[in-house]
C-alpha cells in the first residue's frame, strides 16, 4: 500500500525521554508523523519537533482521547486516507506498523492486542479481561484487548467512530461505535514493553469506562 496518505498520530504527555525514539522508528515506515503535546510540562514539544514530527499543542492537559482526536482531525483535513494511532510511552514498537498497514486494504479498523505475559501488571490483565467481556455483552464485539492504543483505521471509518470521550474511555467508545456501524475489524498481536513508569488505564479509569459503556448503551448506543 502507498504510505504517503498514511499518517501516524501520537498523543503525548510528558514523554520527552521516549518520544524521539518513537518518532524515528515510525518514520522508517510512514512519512507523516503528528505528535499532539497534551499540555506537557517537560520538553516533549521541542524534542518532537527536532525529531521531525508535526507538533500540535494543547495549552492544558485535556486527556488522551482529546489529544488523539485533535491529531486525527488534523490528519484528515490534510489529506490522510488512513491513520495509525500510537502511544508515546515506548510501550508499543513502531516497527509493528507495517503489519497494520498491510491490513488497511481489507479492514476498516485494525486493533492491536497485547498478549498476556508475566510482565503485564496484574491489575491491567484483569481490567482488560473484564472490560472486554462488558464490550462483548453490550455491543456484540468480541476482542481480546479493548484498551490497547495501537490502532489503525481509514479516514472514512474515523468519521463514523469519532469519539466524544476525552480520557481513556475513548478506546472503548471507538469500539462501541465501530460495532454499531458494523465496521469490518480485525485484531493483530503486538509486542509490548512494560516499564516502571507505566501510566495507562488505572482501576478508576476502568470503572469510568464501564460506567460510560453502560450509559452509551442506555442512551441508544454509540
Amino acid at each position: 500500500m502507498e504510505t504517503s496518505n498514511i499518517w501516524v498520530v501520537i498523543p503525548a504527555y510528558n514523554e520527552e525521554r521516549s518520544i524521539s525514539g518513537i518518532i524515528r522508528k515510525a518514520r522508517k515506515h510512514v512519512l507523516n508523523i503528528i505528535v499532539v503535546d497534551d499540555g506537557s510540562k517537560d520538553k516533549t514539544r521541542n524534542v518532537s519537533e527536532k525529531a521531525g514530527a508535526i507538533v500540535l499543542t494543547h495549552i492544558v492537559n485535556l486527556g488522551k482521547g482529546a489529544a488523539l482526536k485533535t491529531g486525527c482531525d488534523f490528519a484528515v483535513k490534510n489529506g490522510a486516507k488512513h491513520i495509525i494511532a500510537l502511544d508515546a510511552d515506548a510501550q508499543h514498537n513502531p516497527d509493528d506498523t507495517p503489519r497494520f498497514i498491510e491490513k488497511l486494504d481489507k479492514y476498516d479498523v485494525i486493533l492491536g492486542y497485547r498478549k498476556p505475559s508475566k510482565k503485564m501488571p496484574l491489575v491491567l490483565h484483569f481490567g482488560n479481561w473484564f472490560i472486554s467481556r462488558i464490550v462483548e455483552i453490550l455491543y456484540n464485539v468480541k476482542l481480546q484487548d479493548t484498551q490497547c492504543g495501537f490502532r489503525a483505521f481509514s479516514s472514512e471509518a474515523y468519521r463514523k467512530i469519532r469519539w466524544n470521550a476525552s480520557d481513556y474511555s475513548m478506546e472503548s467508545e471507538m469500539i462501541a461505535r465501530a460495532g454499531k456501524q458494523r465496521l469490518k475489524y480485525v485484531q493483530i498481536p503486538i509486542r509490548t514493553i512494560y516499564s516502571d513508569k507505566y501510566k495507562g488505564t488505572t482501576v478508576i479509569d476502568g470503572i469510568k469506562i464501564v460506567l460510560n459503556m453502560l450509559w452509551w448503551k442506555l442512551n441508544g448506543g454509540r
